[in-house]
């Protein structure tokens, strides 16, 4: 594992698996929404595809998304690995909540200095929002690539429960 992609629905945990893994392998983290979103306004990242190139003509990287639809094949076909935390609605949808929650209520500087809003949470884009509408999408799109022949010579481990995933975390040290 050198070249590892962290997938899931928003709110799955992936940032939360990635920043671990990448500490106990060495390997450099990489956050993607913080490559995606640069500026004031949630403004988009237009340098997007080189800065991705850059990272992973690196040797070693974690970065904790699926890519977004400019970057994703490239990311798939650089990695070697895929962790893929594949939970139930009724897993995700809370940890969305509460972490949005928070990031409302303190005002939680994120990606580009961003910061969700109250009235964000009647966007379609709001993280909340996005989690439940996209959660079918995601989740389909990650079980095609995973099973394409073009990925095939991705290690994919696929984990249904946070228990899984912790159980496969702690086997790491």
């Amino acid at each position: 594992m050198e070249r590892i992609l962290v997938v899931g629905s928003t709110g799955a945990g992936k940032s939360t698996l990635a920043r671990p893994v990448g500490v106990r392998l060495a390997v450099p983290y990489h956050e993607m929404d913080a490559l995606y979103f640069n500026g004031p306004d949630w403004a988009v990242n237009q340098g997007l595809t080189d800065d991705v190139l850059r990272l992973t003509s690196e040797p070693r990287w974690i970065i904790d998304s699926i890519g977004s639809p400019e970057v994703r094949d490239l990311l798939w076909e650089k990695a070697d690995t895929v962790l893929w935390l594949d939970y139930p609605r009724r897993v995700i949808m809370p940890r969305v909540l509460r972490r949005s929650l928070r990031r409302t209520v303190t005002r939680e500087s994120v990606f580009g200095g961003n910061r969700e809003t109250w009235a964000g949470w009647f966007s379609r884009e709001h993280p909340a929002w996005w989690a439940w509408s996209q959660y079918a999408n995601r989740r389909r799109e990650i079980e095609r690539r995973t099973g394409d022949p073009l990925f095939a010579p991705l290690t994919t481990h696929r984990f249904a429960q946070p228990a899984d995933t912790e159980a496969w975390l702690a086997s790491l040290r």
